[in-house]
């Protein structure tokens, strides 16, 4: 009888040897597919030229004083038109740079002038040549790009609140705020020529 209780222990464990391994060899249950995304399209959009931006030219920040401007100036003097009354008549001094001026929209500026009232730089002058018939269509973009950082004035007081005007633009103009410069930009086609001026000009002060 302990023979047999053997054979049966020994067979008892035998089929417990072949059930763990049967077990063992069991395939893994499948595992979900991970979904597949179309790969994202790329944009092929051209980049917009960084000296677009207006900021690019103010060198230093309005109220620096002219020692603190880190370009080597000289003074220039500047065309007054009497016709236009007192009103028109500039007190600032002006300053063009001895070196190449900060690029705007791709070229280096024709004329950039840094101008002081009281010591203090007040407003900046810049003006670049272009072709005219590309010129509507880069104005139209650094315009556009210009009036996205536009702040509206402050409403005037009245006991009905009155919205501030909107910036001024069209075909040949752009005017706005950045927070305290304001930007004025337009185009002017030359006589006899194929090129269009593209002037801009920066200012501290607010509008008379």
């Amino acid at each position: 009888m302990r023979r047999n209780a053997r054979h049966v222990l020994r067979a008892a464990l035998c089929t417990t040897a072949m059930l763990t391994a049967l077990i063992g060899c069991r395939a893994p249950p499948p595992q979900p597919t991970p979904p597949v995304h179309p790969p994202a399209q790329a944009d092929t959009r051209p980049a917009v030229d960084a000296s677009y931006d207006w900021h690019g030219l103010l060198v230093a920040p309005f109220g620096s004083v002219l020692k603190d401007i880190p370009l080597t100036l000289h003074e220039v003097l500047l065309f007054r038109d009497e016709a236009h009354g007192s009103a028109a008549v500039d007190e600032a001094e002006c300053y063009a740079a001895d070196t190449p001026a900060p690029r705007f929209l791709g070229r280096t500026p024709e004329e950039y002038l840094l101008c002081f009232k009281q010591d203090r730089l007040a407003r900046i002058q810049a003006s670049v040549r272009l072709a005219s018939a590309e010129a509507p269509e880069m104005f139209a973009t650094a315009c556009a790009g210009w009036l996205k950082n536009h702040v509206a004035d402050a409403p005037v007081p009245v006991p009905v609140p009155v919205p501030a005007p909107a910036p001024a633009q069209g075909s040949d103009a752009c005017k706005g705020r950045d927070g305290a410069i304001r930007f004025s930009a337009h185009t002017e086609e030359e006589s006899d020529s194929a090129e269009t001026i593209l002037s801009i000009t920066l200012n501290s002060a607010p509008d008379p």
